[in-house]
């Protein structure tokens, strides 16, 4: 009598899996390389908050968005210090399983406050926040519009909730009313999803507008405000840059840009926190984020709502940096230098490195094909003559960043 769970005998000659497998992913890699897209990542050693050094060859960093210099500030560092030796170096298991140590606790009070809501919840990275918020308030038969230069993790949850899910041109308010007197009415819920400000580009989102049409059309605004808390209108972030500021209900972040550390926030009403802490499962599957990274926040918290001028310091030195290189003022810390194909943005790059600075090609899918680009951002702990320096190389791109838009 045969066996029912015999497996099929491999045919003849053929390669065995890992050989195909191998074989698939070097033919990708040959695409990519070919078009100019393939990535690599680079050790990196940082010497402080803007030097690093690469291949032996110490550079200015003006790609990280580190953007308040808070990674390296002794305060924050002494926070995480201390709380790993009280805590540990790991949370060891989900929240739902074993608790949360108290840090965890005062971070979603602190970030709750901050943002003047009700509630928060923090999960393990930004990416993971944006994974879980969106699938666990819609499903199949509602509907989302999301702006369509919104951050790679905002399609990523839409795409998880198996909602009906469209872009609208960037920014276009316009076109998102249309989209939604014409889709709304078929939808059960609807969700608007949108940077507050947006990572590639470092516009700021029409909140006031965005709001008002979700009221009308009762649909939850969802901003991504990952670019924003530290450094837009004085630390408070994208919603406080209008006036009255916009109270969207669900508010995004991320703990590891301005505040220095890793993990990322949904601030909201209690109930939709409280809903998330059993249905979300990026939180539910997931361990906690370490103490030492939860204590950093903290005291990176503390030295934003304390210190103004020191949110302030990145724009204004972007804006110093565009007035030089003849590039449109900017509103964020971040300057997009768009040269068009990927060619052109390795060579920028691969100039500008030569000149002792760091300042990484940005090519498709990360920016619309034909934007590829030089994305500039700016830290708190830059110093004047080097923005100046960079600003005198980069200029000679300007009249092509003119007319690419």
């Amino acid at each position: 009598m045969k066996s029912t769970d015999a497996r099929p005998e491999p045919r003849s000659g053929t390669l065995p899996a890992s050989a195909t497998l191998d074989a698939f992913a070097s033919s990708k890699l040959a695409g990519l390389e070919r078009r100019q897209l393939r990535r690599s990542i680079v050790e990196t050693d940082g010497r402080d908050a803007v030097q690093v050094e690469q291949h032996g060859q110490s550079l200015l960093n003006f790609c990280s968005n580190d953007y308040l210099g808070l990674s390296r500030h002794p305060e924050v560092i002494a926070a995480a210090q201390a709380a790993t030796a009280r805590h540990g170096t790991g949370s060891g298991a989900s929240r739902l399983v074993t608790g949360g140590h108290p840090l965890l606790f005062e971070l979603e009070t602190r970030l709750a406050r901050f943002k003047g809501a009700e509630d928060c919840i923090v999960f393990g990275s930004g990416y993971l926040a944006n994974l879980a918020i969106t699938p666990a308030l819609l499903g199949s038969g509602d509907l989302i519009l999301i702006d369509e230069l919104a951050h790679a993790c905002l399609f990523a949850g839409a795409h998880l909730s198996r909602a009906r899910g469209e872009t609208f041109p960037h920014n276009d308010l316009s076109d998102l009313s249309a989209k939604l007197a014409e889709r709304r009415p078929e939808a059960r819920r609807a969700m608007i999803l949108t940077d507050g400000v947006f990572s590639m580009d470092g516009d700021l989102a029409p909140l006031p507008g965005l709001q008002v049409l979700a009221d009308r059309h009762d649909a939850w605004l969802l901003v991504d405000d990952a670019h924003g808390v530290g450094v837009v209108a004085g630390g408070r972030g994208s919603a406080h840059a209008f006036t009255p500021p916009v109270q969207a209900p669900l508010q995004m972040g991320t703990l590891s840009k301005a505040l220095g550390s890793y993990g990322g926030y949904l601030c909201a009403s209690h109930a939709v926190c409280e809903l998330l802490r059993t249905r979300a499962r990026p939180l539910v599957f997931t361990t906690a984020p370490a103490p030492a990274s939860i204590a950093a926040a903290l005291k990176a918290l503390d030295l934003i709502e304390s210190e103004p001028a020191l949110c302030e310091r990145p724009t204004r030195l972007a804006r110093r940096f565009c007035a030089a290189a003849g590039l449109p003022e900017p509103v964020s810390p971040i300057v997009p230098v768009i040269l068009g194909s990927a060619t052109a943005a390795l060579d920028a790059s691969a100039q500008l490195r030569a000149e002792g600075f760091l300042v990484t090609a940005i090519r498709p899918p990360t920016v619309p094909r034909g934007t590829a680009r030089l994305r500039i951002t700016f830290s708190a702990a830059h110093d004047e003559a080097d923005i100046d320096r960079l600003a005198g190389l980069v200029a000679a791109w300007a009249p092509q960043h003119e007319a690419a838009e």
